[in-house]
């Protein structure tokens, strides 16, 4: 019998998170490490008030500029967390915000604009110049906004300044709320449709475990803008009253001295940049000292990694929590790591489903029941599901399987329910177990080692891609030890960590690194 305890039916709208969580803690500092495009003058150091009015005074500028409720707002414009901003200020007027990620090229974002029909368009100067000069925006888009400037063809939102304020539109809890996109490793990115009430259900575990924390710490972000896991992460921060420092600019030696001055107790970044903040647990100003939870929430993170950073903690049982979730469904099995159970710990034994709110199945692949041997396909229930892939239902639909949404991996739960993922399914290569269990048992001997990804070869032979710190070549004598129980595997190919093909969430695309791996003979010849 499935225990399902429903989420509340109360949505959760973008657009009043920030005034909601000013009347209740207006004084919060809320810090970034950089300035605002379409905001300059509002500065790095906020408090929730005045993020608040900032997000008030956006809506009224995008209704000034022709946005109206139930219409598409696609913000496809450089990295900036006025991306944040602008998307509650269109979510405050009734429209729905779409999320493009900044590193998609030109043609990819016309193919998704001319699938939204006719949306508003939010970009700036630079993707005008560079992405976008080969696109007829005048056909593409209603209207095209930038945050600053006078550029023909376009409205800015500095000439709008001083715009009337506007009172919220509250649309049905089940109206599309919040679009945001998939990596598109096969194709076009399909656009996600999420609702105020998908939202909701996707907050509730996050919000659930927030609670138990029992004093306010200060949390520390650096993640997309354009994921939906920032907006229900400063959903529940802004809530609960916790001071926020939102994260650019990545590097590490850049964001120590960021960390050691506002000391966070939450922790939370790309499994990417856990790896390069790894190095910080060794820092002279200790930025680290201080962090309580760290948590990650995109992908699986090697092991040695996870117990380095717990090292770096001065705090006396500091915790990592690894969450395993998806875009279309939000957070879905957790974990917990230790001092004590990080550096041996299985990486591919990501947890439960959290009680009551998430469930797992995993059914047979070929018709064998699900095992490490012979993994099947891992299914979801939850009521943070997105509805729909925008114009493109069909495709969602086969996906679904009742209730169940088959996230795409594959896996097996062992005998006390724990979910084991093994891989994504197109990332399957023959004769491997699993190619991200791999990874984690190199990584863990290797300290050497930045990243290892296993990819099918020419002749679908595993193939691993490593990157090294410093980029120092790669010593043959250590490596062939460390692959002494994987005699399957192919001669390695080095290459900066720089040039790993990514997406928005810093994950490795695995498919399109194949495809250049394969074609390097060719461009050599």
């Amino acid at each position: 019998m499935l225990l399902h305890l429903p989420a509340s039916r109360r949505p959760l709208r973008l657009g009043l998170i920030p005034e909601e969580a000013a009347a209740r803690h207006p004084h919060v500092p809320f810090t970034l490490d950089h300035d605002m495009d379409a905001a300059p003058e509002a500065g790095r150091t906020l408090t929730v008030a005045a993020l608040a009015d900032l997000v008030d005074d956006m809506a009224a500028r995008l209704w000034a500029a022709g946005v109206r409720a139930g219409e598409h707002l696609a913000l496809y414009k450089a990295h900036n967390f006025d991306i944040w901003v602008l998307a509650c200020a269109a979510s405050r007027l009734g429209a729905v915000p779409v999320l493009l990620s900044p590193a998609l090229d030109g043609p990819t974002v016309g193919a998704l604009l001319d699938r939204l029909d006719q949306p508003h368009l939010l970009t700036d100067e630079g993707k005008l110049a560079d992405e976008l000069a080969g696109l007829d925006l005048a056909k593409t888009a209603a209207t095209v906004v930038v945050p600053a400037g006078e550029r023909p063809g376009t409205v800015s939102l500095e000439s709008l300044a001083g715009s009337p304020r506007r009172e919220p539109v509250l649309l049905d809890g089940d109206h599309p709320a919040l679009m945001t996109h998939t990596s598109g490793t096969t194709g076009i990115p399909k656009l996600v449709v999420h609702t105020a009430l998908s939202l909701r259900g996707r907050y509730r575990p996050q919000e659930y475990l927030v609670s138990l924390l029992r004093r306010k710490e200060t949390y520390a972000i650096h993640v997309s803008f354009v994921h939906s896991r920032m907006y229900m992460a400063l959903a529940v921060m802004l809530e609960h009253g916790m001071p926020v420092v939102v994260i650019d600019h990545g590097a590490p030696e850049e964001v120590a001295p960021l960390l050691a001055r506002t000391r966070p107790g939450i922790v939370e970044t790309h499994p990417n940049s856990y790896v390069e903040w790894a190095d910080l647990a060794d820092h002279p100003l200790r930025p680290l000292a201080n962090v309580r939870v760290f948590s990650g929430t995109f992908d699986a993170i090697h092991p040695p990694t996870i117990h380095k950073l717990l090292s770096a903690s001065r705090r006396s049982r500091p915790l990592f929590f690894q969450f395993y979730g998806q875009s279309e469904c939000g957070p879905l099995v957790a974990r917990w790591y230790t001092r004590k159970n990080a550096y041996r710990a299985n990486g591919r034994c990501l947890g439960y489903p959290l009680p009551g709110m998430t469930h797992v199945r995993v059914v047979p692949r070929d018709g064998q029941r699900p095992s490490k041997k012979t993994p099947g396909f891992i299914e979801v229930l939850s009521d943070g599901r997105a509805v729909d892939y925008y114009a493109e239902g069909e495709r969602y639909r086969k996906e679904l399987n009742g209730r169940w949404w088959r996230t795409g991996d594959v896996g097996y739960r062992d005998r006390w329910g724990r979910v084991h993922v093994l891989d994504r399914a197109v990332d399957v290569i023959p004769n491997v177990d699993s190619t991200l269990e791999v990874e984690d048992a190199v990584l863990g001997r290797l300290e050497e080692l930045l990243e290892l990804v296993l990819v099918p070869g020419p002749a679908q032979e595993p193939l691993p891609v490593v990157c090294t710190k410093g980029d120092v070549p790669l010593d043959p004598v250590r490596w062939r030890r460390a692959v002494v129980d994987f005699p399957q595997l192919a001669d390695p190919v080095q290459m900066p960590l720089s040039e790993l093909p990514r997406t928005a969430t810093m994950k490795v695309q695995r498919i399109e690194l194949a495809r250049r791996l394969r074609e390097r003979p060719e461009q050599a010849g």
